[in-house]
């Protein structure tokens, strides 16, 4: 059953309990995730790929897309988190070509989280 996040339209499933430090506005997060077009189910992106690496970024003040930067906010570390993100808290009305994400695409993400600082 998906778990609502207050004040977006983000939902997300929980896969795996973490533990320790918890993922808050500002906090420098390193991540696995993996992206799929929840329209079609074609992969998009993975930095479990073959020459890819975990994914750093700065936790809910708007560095990456909404659905992301919100559905990640309480995740502890080793948790994973599958995200189910609608077009509008994504890349919205133009999509993301280069990704093969299309206008209107709505995302899944399932996310771990490797380290939080």
């Amino acid at each position: 059953m998906p778990t609502a996040i207050p004040g977006v339209q983000t939902t997300y499933e929980l896969v795996k309990e973490g533990t320790g430090a918890v993922v808050g506005k500002g906090a420098t997060v390193t991540v696995h995730a993996t992206g799929t077009v929840k329209q079609t189910g074609k992969k998009f992106w993975s930095t479990k790929d073959a020459g890819q690496q975990p994914f750093q970024y700065q936790a809910g003040v708007g560095k990456v897309i909404t659905g992301w930067d919100q559905g990640c906010l309480g995740m502890k570390i080793g948790e994973v988190r599958k995200l189910d993100i609608p077009a509008d808290e994504g890349y919205g009305a133009s999509g993301f070509p280069a990704w093969g994400i299309p206008p209107n695409g709505g995302l899944l993400f399932e996310i771990e989280v490797l380290s939080i600082a």
